[in-house]
């Protein structure tokens, strides 16, 4: 069954005059006709749990909200910078006024009158659909007092991030959306209590609330009878790397990985096989090629040492080493660290030194056992997931793959001693075992 991506390629979707013909906005009408805690009702009864990494139930976070004449706030998270995840940027591309309306329903049902959509700084063209959309939206008397002559007035503000992963957690993004340096805040006080602003914020993320009308058109109970029994619903997955029809696909939660991985997208090219894979994007723990039959669900990926995450899968074939593939993914987390927090700052910068050591040809094989360490010292020791988000792949890399990162470490060993004495190393050889970067 196809819920988001429900004949989503059909021209003009993006405008209202189309989104209306095929019953557009009528889930907010029905939601408007219902008291706020039936709609909230509606949502828990679909254990519909957030798409945007964590999984949190997204009524049980609605419910948190203080009840009361208070100022309150909606914040979508269209931040999508997770290395491998790209399914929101096709929801706000070609679909944004479900986006629109989920967010409007997901308002009534907290009792919030103030909203905001913070999207990736990358997104210029599908930011500028979505101020299209909100504009046709807000004519249309969907956006602003009493909206279809109900008692629920909303306002819908645009915000252009500016380039930084770290803006993708949610405090960070809520420092960003008040003007600040986007930094991790401490928690407690979570933003259901003290968000935006001081005031009670719910945040979620773009495929989360873009499910919302559908919840309310098929009802919480009929939706939850769509995936697993703590897995509802359908899930869009982003499959990239090794395979030969990479791209987004809507699936129901609980389906082989397998027919994820070589049903949808094809499987690796010819001559080729899997080699391990990332099942949440680039922060989840990796999974191998004996992990193929594991049932593509929230429950099921934590048993298997994984999580689901963003539900972006990276797939890397044995035409790579591990090595090569822990460079690019601890590079990038080192850059975009914030550098508030010790464990993040200094362990995602140490753990690239180590990288490069191994490369280098000036590591023995006790490093490998003192980088595990430090991915464990990180670990929940950080005022976010960012360090956890370095950390718990590169802990799965050395854990599954200590052979081949030995075997790479002693080749690199050689290769060094070789240069020192002046060996001249044949063509091609160095590059067999270099990977895409130098050296050192």
């Amino acid at each position: 069954m196809k819920i988001l991506f429900d004949r989503i390629d059909e021209p003009g979707l993006n405008t209202l005059e189309v989104y209306e013909r095929r019953g557009g906005y009528e889930s907010l009408r029905r939601a408007l006709r219902m008291a706020p805690d039936e709609v909230l009702k509606q949502l828990m009864n679909s254990g519909i749990r957030g798409r945007g990494g964590a999984g949190f139930r997204m009524g049980q976070k609605i419910s948190f909200l203080p009840h009361g004449d208070m100022d309150k706030y909606l914040v979508c998270n269209a931040d999508e910078s997770e290395p491998g995840t790209f399914k929101d940027r096709e929801i706000m591309q070609k679909n944004p006024h479900m986006l629109i309306e989920g967010i409007l329903i997901a308002s009534w049902a907290g009792e919030i009158s103030r909203t905001f959509l913070y999207i990736r700084g990358e997104y210029a063209h599908q930011a500028d659909i979505l101020e299209a959309a909100i504009a046709e939206a807000r004519d249309a008397g969907y956006i602003g007092e009493k909206i279809l002559g109900s008692d629920h007035s909303v306002s819908l503000v645009l915000h252009r991030g500016a380039g930084a992963y770290i803006c993708g957690e949610e405090t960070g993004l809520l420092d960003s959306l008040e003007g600040k340096r986007g930094n991790p805040r401490l928690k407690p006080p979570f933003p259901a209590i003290e968000g935006l602003y001081h005031g009670p914020t719910l945040i979620n993320n773009v495929e989360t609330l873009a499910t919302v009308p559908a919840i309310i058109r098929m009802g919480g109970e009929d939706y939850a009878k769509l995936g697993t029994e703590t897995s509802t619903g359908t899930k869009l997955v982003s499959i990239s790397g090794d395979v030969q029809k990479p791209g987004n696909y809507e699936i129901e939660l609980g389906i082989p990985s397998r027919d994820i991985i070589y049903g949808l997208a094809g499987g690796p090219f010819e001559g080729r096989e899997v080699k391990f894979w990332f099942p949440g994007g680039s922060s989840s723990p990796v999974l191998t090629k004996d992990d193929l039959d594991v049932p593509y669900d929230f429950d099921s990926m934590a048993k298997a040492g994984s999580m689901l995450g963003s539900g972006a899968i990276i797939v890397v074939d044995d035409s790579h080493t591990i090595l090569e593939v822990m460079h690019k993914l601890v590079k990038f987390y080192a850059h975009e660290s914030c550098g508030k927090c010790v464990p993040c700052r200094e362990g995602t910068r140490w753990t690239l030194r180590m990288v490069q050591r191994i490369d280098a040809g000036e590591a023995t094989p006790m490093d490998l056992d003192i980088m595990a360490s430090v991915q464990e010292q990180i670990i929940g020791n950080c005022l976010c997931v960012l360090g956890d988000a370095m950390a718990m792949p590169v802990g799965s890399m050395v854990a599954k793959f200590r052979e081949e990162l030995e075997a790479e470490l002693e080749a690199a060993r050689e290769r060094a001693e070789g240069a020192e004495m002046g060996d001249v190393i044949p063509v091609g050889v160095a590059d067999e075992h270099a990977g895409p970067y130098p050296v050192h």
